[in-house]
């Protein structure tokens, strides 16, 4: 079996290199779907789709997710609806910006 929250736990280890948070805490991961026979599904967006750093962050999430016990394969969806935007960051993650 995964475990989801396994796997959100190694996505905090994704770290965007431009303001040193991680993903999930920016509220970038929208869903990880319940795995089914070793297959990880999570769907994701990225603050702009002009981010340079794309493919790295995708790269990224896979090998996160990949490092989860009985994950076989990671496919990330990458979408832009709904469009991200502060308010999906934690709490604490606007309040250290000083996003209010």
């Amino acid at each position: 079996m995964i475990s989801t929250d396994e796997v959100r736990e190694n996505l905090k280890k994704v770290i965007d290199p431009e303001i040193g948070i991680n993903v999930v805490d920016l509220g970038l991961i929208y869903d990880i779907n319940e795995p089914k026979d070793g297959q990880l599904n999570i769907v994701m967006t990225l603050t702009t789709p002009g981010c340079p750093l794309q493919e790295g962050f995708l790269d990224a999430i896979e090998a996160a997710g990949a490092h989860a016990k009985n994950v076989e394969y990671v496919n990330v969806d990458l979408v832009w609806d709904p469009p991200w935007n502060p308010d999906m960051m934690e709490p604490t993650v606007r309040k250290e910006l000083g996003i209010h």
